[in-house]
C-alpha cells in the first residue's frame, strides 16, 4: 500500500483487504511449484512476479495490522484448477494466479473509498494484467489482455 490506510476503513473494505492478501499467499504458492515445471526465460519471470506478490503481500500485512486486524494466514497449500505436471501447465497456473488476484484487488476498489487503498488497488490490479497478459501470450489465450481486467 502506498500510503497507511486511515483508521476509518469499515468492515467491508476490511474484509476484502483480507480476501485480496489470501489472493496474494494463493498467487505465491502457485509461483513456487510453476517455477519447478517453468523453463528460462519463463522461470526467471516467474521469480520476479513471485516477488512482486510477496512484497504486495507484506504490504496488505502491515496495513492490517496498523489498522488493528489480524492478517489471514496462508494455507499450507492450495487446489489447482489441473494437475501442474509441464511448462505448459505451470504457465497456466501463473494464469489463474494472477486473474485471481484481479479479481480480488477489483473487489477492493470496488469496497473502499479509502484513497490510498484505491491508488494502491488500481495500481495492483493494472500490474496485475500486465503480469497475466504476460502469461496468457505464453499459453496462447486470447484476448491476451481480457475486456475487463478483474471481472469474474
Amino acid at each position: 500500500m502506498t500510503q497507511t490506510p486511515t483508521s476509518t476503513i469499515d468492515g467491508r473494505t476490511t474484509q476484502a483487504l483480507q480476501a485480496t492478501l489470501g489472493a496474494e499467499h494463493a498467487a505465491l504458492w502457485c509461483y513456487s511449484l510453476a517455477v519447478a515445471f517453468l523453463v528460462e526465460p519463463q522461470q526467471s519471470q516467474a521469480r520476479r512476479d513471485a516477488d512482486v506478490h510477496r512484497e504486495l503481500r507484506g504490504r496488505i500485512e502491515q496495513s492490517l495490522t496498523q489498522l488493528g486486524q489480524r492478517p489471514v494466514s496462508a494455507q499450507p497449500a492450495y487446489a489447482t484448477p489441473q494437475p501442474v505436471t509441464d511448462p505448459a501447465s505451470a504457465a497456466r497456473l501463473a494464469v489463474v494466479a494472477e486473474t485471481d488476484c484481479q479479481t480480488s484487488w477489483r473487489a477492493l476498489l470496488e469496497q473502499t473509498t479509502d484513497r490510498g487503498l484505491r491508488e494502491a488497488g488500481l495500481k495492483a490490479l493494472t500490474d496485475a494484467t500486465g503480469r497475466g497478459a504476460r502469461w496468457r501470450a505464453v499459453v496462447g489465450a486470447t484476448p491476451v489482455v481480457p475486456v475487463f481486467p478483474g471481472r469474474p
